[in-house]
Order: C-alpha cells, then sequence, then structure tokens
C-alpha cells in the first residue's frame, strides 16, 4: 500500500490497480487508426472520388468478452465512499463502451453508434459555430504554413522544446496514422507520421499540443495514488483536447488556418448523422467548401474510420469551454492533473482532500502567460456559441 494512503482505501486502491491492468489496451485509436491510409488515398482519387475505401484496421489483441466481465466483477460495491464509488461505477460503464467501440472496428453503423454512444455528435449550435469560422480568410502562402520538414527532422524540435519539461518520453515514426503526430499514453510515447512534411506552424502547434498538454496530463497522472488519472476519466476527450488547442492559443500558434480544420471536422462528423458516404463526406469538404483534396482526404478519414468516428468534433467544443474557464479568471491547474473532465473538476478535488490526489507536477507552459497577438483569433474565439 503508498505511502500515506490510510487501511480504510485498501480496497479502493486494490479495485483501482486491477480495473488499470483491465484497460491498459484499450487505446481506442491503437486499433481505429487504418493501416492501409495511403494506399486506398491513391484509388479513391484514381476514382475521381466516387469508390468507397476498403481500410484495413489492426487485429485486436485481447479477449473482448473476458474484459466485459472483468470489468463488471469488479467490486465497487465494497468502496465506503459513496461518491468514491459513483465516480468508479461511471468510468466502468465509460471503458465498456470503449471496449464496445473497439470490437465493432469496421463494421459500419454498429461502430458509429457506439461512437456516438461514447463521443456524442455536433448540436446545431457546434454547426453554427463551424460555419461562422468558415467565413474568415488567411494568408495560406505565409512563409511559416510552407512545408519544409521530414518526420526526422521535426523529432528534434520535439526534443529541443522538451527540454523545458522535466520527463522523458519515446518517440516513434509510423506510416499507418490518420493523424500527423499523436500521443500514446500507456506507452508514454509520441508517434510522428513519417509521410508527412511539417511546416513551422505545424510544429508551434504540435509542440504545444502534444508535449504541452496530453504528453504534460500523462505524466502528472502517473504521480497519483489512483491510476484512474493514468487511463481516464469519462468524457475527457472533450477537455484534454480543448486543453490542448487552448495550449496553441496561448502559445501564439493557433491560426485561422488551424481554427477552419476544427471546423472541418466538425462538419464532417456532422454529416455521419445526415448519413453521408465516406465519398460524399469528401466532396462536400473539397467541393463545396473549397477544401484542397489532401486535407479532405484525411478529415475524412478521420471521420469514416472504423464505420464512423464521431470524437473530432469534440475539439472545438472542448477549446470553447476551456476559453471560458480563462476568461473568467478561473485556474486551470486541476484539469492538467491527469486524463480527467472539466464534469469531474470537483471530484477530482475531493480525491486530493482525501489524500487519493495530488497537485499537477507540470503546468503547460504556454499557461504561464498568454502570448497570442491575433485580435481575430480573439474575436472568434469570444463570438463562438
Amino acid at each position: 500500500m503508498k505511502q500515506g494512503i490510510s487501511t480504510a482505501n485498501k480496497t479502493l486502491l486494490e479495485i483501482d490497480t486491477y480495473l488499470d491492468k483491465l484497460v491498459k489496451k484499450i487505446e481506442l485509436l491503437t486499433y481505429v487508426n487504418p493501416i492501409n491510409i495511403e494506399s486506398e488515398k491513391e484509388r479513391f482519387f484514381s476514382s475521381k472520388y466516387l469508390s468507397e475505401p476498403d481500410f484495413i484496421y489492426p487485429n485486436i489483441d485481447f479477449d473482448k468478452f473476458k474484459l466485459h466481465k472483468e470489468l463488471f466483477s469488479l467490486p465497487i460495491e465494497k468502496i465506503d465512499d459513496e461518491r468514491i464509488k459513483n465516480l468508479y461505477e461511471d468510468i466502468i460503464y465509460f471503458y465498456s463502451g470503449l471496449i464496445q467501440s473497439i470490437e465493432t472496428i469496421g463494421t459500419g453503423k454498429k461502430f458509429y453508434y457506439n461512437s456516438l454512444h461514447s463521443f456524442g455528435t455536433p448540436t446545431e449550435m457546434d454547426v453554427d459555430n463551424a460555419k461562422f469560422i468558415l467565413h474568415f480568410e488567411e494568408n495560406l502562402a505565409a512563409e511559416h504554413f510552407q512545408p519544409k520538414y521530414s518526420a526526422l527532422e521535426t523529432e528534434q524540435f520535439f526534443k529541443d522544446y522538451s527540454k523545458r519539461y522535466d520527463f522523458t518520453y519515446s518517440i516513434k515514426h509510423s506510416e499507418r496514422m490518420g493523424a500527423i503526430a499523436m500521443v500514446l499514453n500507456n506507452q508514454q510515447t509520441l508517434v510522428l507520421n513519417s509521410n508527412h512534411v511539417f511546416s513551422d506552424n505545424e510544429i508551434g502547434v504540435l509542440t504545444n499540443h502534444e508535449i504541452g498538454v496530453h504528453m504534460v496530463t500523462t505524466m502528472n497522472a502517473l504521480l497519483h495514488p489512483l491510476k484512474i488519472f493514468s487511463h481516464g476519466f469519462p468524457n475527457n476527450v472533450e477537455t484534454q483536447e480543448g486543453l490542448s488547442v487552448f495550449s496553441e492559443y496561448m502559445s501564439g500558434n493557433l491560426t485561422i488556418k488551424r481554427l477552419k480544420e476544427l471546423a472541418y471536422r466538425v462538419l464532417a462528423v456532422d454529416s455521419l448523422a445526415k448519413g453521408y458516404s465516406f465519398s460524399k463526406t469528401f466532396r462536400m469538404l473539397h467541393s463545396n467548401y473549397d477544401l484542397n483534396r489532401e486535407d479532405a482526404f484525411y478529415i475524412t478519414t478521420r471521420t469514416h474510420r472504423g464505420g464512423g468516428f464521431t470524437k473530432d468534433y469534440l475539439y472545438l467544443t472542448g477549446l470553447k469551454k476551456v476559453y471560458d474557464i480563462y476568461e473568467k479568471g478561473d485556474s486551470l491547474d486541476v484539469l492538467l492533473t491527469g486524463k480527467v473532465s472539466l464534469e469531474h473538476k470537483n471530484d477530482i478535488e475531493y480525491l486530493q482532500e482525501k489524500g487519493l490526489a495530488v497537485k499537477p507536477k507540470y503546468i503547460t507552459d504556454s499557461f504561464a502567460e498568454n502570448n497570442n497577438t491575433n485580435k481575430t483569433i480573439d474575436f472568434i474565439l469570444s463570438s463562438l456559441k
């Protein structure tokens, strides 16, 4: 039993530790990223944007039924604190939903409905916000938007940036990912897309997003007695992505181009609710909104992978919620304690009072001062509903 934890919490720690063991393999992004994106992109373009990609997904390396059974066999009724017991009950249902999502990847509507259950879908207000952002223009020929650096060269920028934080992590490259960079939480690893050529702006965005928040919360999570901070609270995606994009803003790297990318994602996810096929979502972005075909393909892939993945609209809704908290003058520190969600902010503070959680050791560097000088970005964020 860990130092500082009372005997009364021994059962809680045992349940928490066993839950952590069960969910280590539930890294949804590991399974939902197609392994044949590039070849299917070429086939799709050759078809004049009419064929439907036939994506192949990684094999699932755990027994799904057994994992469900073990999750619901956890004796959470033995947790004597009602508030903490309710939190763990919510967490178990949340992870059961993620398992259902993983086991239905590639099945079309089944996966879409499970994704809908776990992440929701944009409201009419979210769609209006996205369309509002698309009214603004930016000089895309600007030097900082020009592709320059290979994944190997970009790796060094990440290493240099990370010297400001007292932690270490691994960096890997992959040809099989829809994003251009992502953090694998369970492995404390940053993965860079080896097919991508990175611009100065993308490096500014990604260092502050992936390391400044995702890796910061990964490392803070490891410091708690309870492991739920590492494997994640319910609905943590919206809060974590909101914080990450807000870090881009505070570091002065958030651009209209980037906001429009998040807006396109909202519209792409909304197209799922309208029953659009892959090719129809792509043509909406490419033809109706003049998005270049490479970006339109990758945004469509992110949205339609697995059978319909709704997660991407949460970046913009999360950004708005975090921005509003900051504008009120409230601290964001409690949201950096791990893979936590805004809805459970009071629960985190309760766990801290009980000695079951600690304050964050690492604070996102850009949050210390506001380096954004773009008045148009300020106007857009303050105008979102």
